[in-house]
């Protein structure tokens, strides 16, 4: 995606204006962002969704201040009847079982793949809503089906309301109001306050992205640096042959101190080692991700990542659904151009070493990626 070229996605502005304006800082309502956009599921199809184990999804219904929040699966004889007003169907990761949805994320990737999360859908009947709350990310709120109002507004100190089953603002007090309807959409960045509420039966499709804290970022990477099997001339124990006697046993040696020190001091020391732990836990699938085996690699034929498939590169790395490998030259360059446009020619292809070729056959074995016909 060209980020210096306007779109109607942005409501004329650029990838490159809207990330310098608005990311992060203030909302944008863009009227008309997809023209018309269809829902990317019918109704029958998103309750069909909801019902199945390996899709999270969630029922949430409010009767006057009253919240009740169901996780699926949600059979269909589990969800109120059409007409019943003020419920609410969430499905998460919906570009994760339905290509159309993929496809419409994809618009969206002038931000780095790393940071986006998934699509959610929100099936509503009248006045079907979460209630007032604010999420710790950015959000775009893509209306693909009837009209949704939705109320705006900053708070500095969020108040919840009590025993209730979701994070209900009692404190929020709205600063701006809009009516979307089908192809309006509304950028939020994160911890803006915000209430949207069915106006008749409506789907909205939320895009969300990934906001790490740095403590759980900081965990899941050094939990995989230590998973990764060291070297033998790594594995070096403690040793103290110049400790004394001591009349203070429990009185852990300055030693011993020193050696876990320097230990976890050695597993950071290495940058490339930091950096492929980070790109495979970003690369990380989520967990409800299950591939089907595939049919080995056609050199002849063009090729497309699966829908469901992560891939991500830095200097040194490629990432695929948690792993990574190095490659260099010809290859890497080939390979990242994959990673970027999700697909290869057959000229592309032809470019690749014999090893890389392995290595792709590979990944389509596994299901990682498929022909580029296939409409799975």
């Amino acid at each position: 995606m060209n980020p210096d070229r306007p779109t109607t996605l942005l409501a004329g502005l650029t990838p490159a204006v809207f990330m310098k304006r608005h990311w992060q800082k203030r909302p944008l309502l863009i009227r008309q962002a997809m023209p018309g956009v269809l829902p990317p599921v019918t109704r029958a199809e998103l309750f069909d969704l909801a019902a199945h184990e390996g899709v999270e999804s969630r029922l949430i219904t409010r009767n006057g201040s009253d919240w009740t929040l169901r996780h699926g699966p949600l059979v269909r004889r589990a969800l109120p009847a059409l007409r019943k007003p003020q419920w609410t169907l969430l499905v998460q990761g919906l570009d994760l079982h339905v290509q159309a949805a993929h496809r419409m994320l994809q618009a969206f990737r002038f931000i780095p793949d790393a940071r986006v999360d998934d699509m959610m859908i929100s099936y509503a009947s009248d006045g079907g809503g979460v209630g007032p709350h604010f999420d710790s990310y950015d959000v775009f709120l893509l209306q693909v089906h009837g009209a949704r109002e939705w109320r705006t507004g900053r708070i500095a100190e969020p108040e919840l309301q009590a025993g209730a089953p979701l994070k209900i603002l009692t404190n929020f007090r709205a600063e701006q109001t809009w009516v979307l309807q089908p192809g309006d959409m509304l950028y939020l960045p994160p911890r803006w306050a915000h209430d949207g509420v069915a106006r008749g039966e409506c789907m909205t499709c939320s895009i969300g992205f990934r906001a790490p804290s740095r403590r759980r970022i900081a965990t899941d990477v050094l939990q995989r640096l230590l998973d990764t099997e060291p070297a033998p001339d790594e594995e070096v124990v403690y040793a103290d042959r110049g400790q004394a006697a001591t009349k203070a046993a429990a009185r852990i040696p300055a030693g011993l101190q020193t050696f876990a020190a320097e230990a976890v001091a050695r597993e950071l020391a290495n940058p490339r080692r930091l950096a492929a732990a980070l790109g495979e836990l970003l690369s990380e699938p989520k967990g409800e991700v299950v591939f089907d085996a595939g049919a080995g690699l056609s050199a002849a034929s063009p090729v497309r990542l699966d829908r469901r498939t992560r891939m991500l590169y830095d200097r040194h790395h490629l990432f695929i659904n948690g792993e990574a490998f190095r490659a260099a030259g010809r290859d890497a360059r080939v390979l990242r151009h994959m990673a970027n446009h999700r697909t290869l020619s057959a000229a592309d292809l032809a470019q690749l070493s014999g090893e890389a070729l392995e290595l792709l056959d590979d990944w389509a074995r596994s299901g990682w990626l498929r022909s580029a016909d296939s409409t799975s």
